[in-house]
């Protein structure tokens, strides 16, 4: 059968159903409202006869919509013979929920997914079918944003479910491949690929790494169904695998999946156990050959964990005595596994000749702060700040030139009124977002990195201002100087050429 889905991307564009049409009709507030989920603003302001409005409420919000309104706004047979709605009687019905998605540039993309599995409503997506196919939620999006997005040959999705991943990747990756355990998330991903205009990708069916064998990407990007349960009930979101087993094994087997300089990102839950450090159970899972960066970006207690993914499951809706038995067999397999907390997070790898040398960079750190999304920048200069700081001794960062990261603002903190602060923090406006406390000397030198001047300089100057030993100063200096140029602050200046 011929794909006419560029038929109804047509019908779709024609109607502004897009996301800043959805922005303009609907307004801020009923439009946030459903992206939580929360269809009665949106309701109350889809009450005309546009075709607009005809789409919002049979797409968006799933109600029956008259059959006239529907065959004005859709190319109706088509969509009927395709699958995209039914038609019983006077009312036309959707079986898949489309949802307009804009692109990093602005494009007019649409995610297909399940009725109702949206993802948002503080409710969760109450769903208990095995292969369910959520669409793009929150946890989606950050992955997207952290991604690295330099051009590259080829990209691989593991876990695609509705696409969104693969959608991103089509835009700078010469080939895509795709792959779930769930047939219907492929389905869905060539849906969702081809309504926004995409190139199609490679769709395989299987587990993890399993279905591409040994073959090697340049991008690898994985949302993976990361929550540690006793049972796997839900495709979507139980691997199948006994606590962070599934996360762990994921991550280890990326190494030899990678090529060089390749970058791979994943979102992952993992365990906070008894009498050991989270960061050593993190740090074991970096593969061979590989640097990385880890950032925990949350921690809940176990009961906390057991009942957010209950209620996304609808289960605190069910039987009491049922809803019971199953937060007990969580926290029974929680206690088997001496499990006291569940972190979630973000995991970067990057294949590099350093690594593979046996001098890796991993970093792992927790940061639940506000960061500015999308990251993927950010990400990439990490690792090039990394590869700087480990061919740089004290000596050579002395000789380094450097300059304030751009948006870098001073705070002075001290109680009122006092002839000099208690003490400086420094804080960035982009990216991460970090703030780190520095003295007198870290504030001085970080003030007036213009790049200019080499670093050993610029200490002599401060040490002759603050009468100080300019040996000592040169002595004491250099690892502070690392730390800003690591966390961001300070970036260093290529030679001239």
């Amino acid at each position: 059968m011929p794909d006419r889905s560029p038929r109804l991307r047509e019908a779709l564009l024609a109607a502004a159903f897009t996301a800043d049409g959805l922005l303009d009709l609907l307004g801020a507030p009923a439009y946030a409202a459903l992206a939580r989920s929360e269809t009665v603003p949106a309701l109350r302001a889809t009450r005309g006869d546009s075709p607009l409005d005809t789409l919002v409420r049979l797409f968006l919000l799933q109600h029956p919509v008259p059959y006239e309104r529907v065959r004005a706004a859709l190319p109706l047979a088509e969509c009927v013979e395709d699958g995209w709605v039914t038609h019983a009687g006077e009312e036309v019905r959707a079986t898949v929920d489309v949802r307009p998605y804009s692109g990093p540039e602005g494009q007019d993309w649409y995610i297909v997914s399940d009725l109702g599995c949206a993802v948002g409503g503080a409710g969760g997506i109450g769903s208990r079918e095995e292969g369910v196919v959520l669409g793009v939620g929150g946890a989606s999006t950050t992955l997207a944003g952290i991604t690295v997005r330099t051009p590259v040959a080829s990209a691989l999705d593991i876990g695609t479910g509705s696409g969104i991943q693969a959608l991103h990747a089509s835009q700078h990756a010469t080939r895509v491949t795709a792959t779930d355990l769930n047939p219907r998330a492929l389905d869905f991903t060539r849906l969702t690929l081809a309504l926004s205009g995409a190139a199609p990708a490679e769709l395989h069916q299987g587990s993890l790494y399993e279905p591409v064998g040994a073959e090697t990407y340049d991008l690898i990007v994985s949302n993976p169904p990361f929550v540690i349960s006793p049972g796997a009930r839900l495709t979507y979101r139980d691997g199948g695998m006994g606590g962070d087993d599934l996360c762990r094994t994921l991550v280890q087997q990326t190494g030899d999946r990678l090529n060089e300089g390749g970058y791979a990102h994943f979102l992952a839950n993992w365990q906070h156990v008894e009498g050991e450090e989270w960061q050593s159970r993190l740090g074991s899972w970096v593969p061979y050959g590989c640097d990385a960066w880890i950032v925990q970006r949350e921690v809940q207690d176990v009961t906390q964990y057991a009942e957010l993914w209950l209620r996304d499951s609808g289960d605190h809706r069910s039987d009491p005595a049922e809803y019971a038995a199953r937060y007990d067999a969580w926290l029974d397999e929680f206690e088997a596994r001496k499990t006291k907390g569940v972190g979630f997070g973000w995991i970067t790898l990057r294949k590099s000749a350093a690594a593979a040398a046996g001098n890796p960079s991993v970093v792992i750190e927790e940061w639940p702060h506000a960061v500015e999304q999308p990251l993927g920048p950010a990400v990439e200069a990490h690792f090039a700040r990394q590869d700087y700081l480990r061919e740089q001794d004290d000596a050579a960062l002395l000789t380094g030139h450097f300059t304030l990261a751009a948006e870098v603002v001073q705070e002075q903190v001290g109680l009122p009124g006092a002839e000099d602060p208690e003490h400086v923090v420094l804080r960035q406006n982009r990216g991460m977002r970090r703030a780190t406390k520095v003295d007198a000397v870290g504030a001085g030198f970080a003030g007036v990195c213009d790049g200019s001047l080499p670093a050993g300089r610029i200490l002599d100057a401060i040490a002759q201002l603050m009468n100080e030993d300019p040996v000592l100063l040169r002595d004491r200096t250099p690892q502070a100087i690392r730390l800003l140029v690591e966390e961001g602050f300070l970036e260093p200046v290529p030679p001239a050429s």
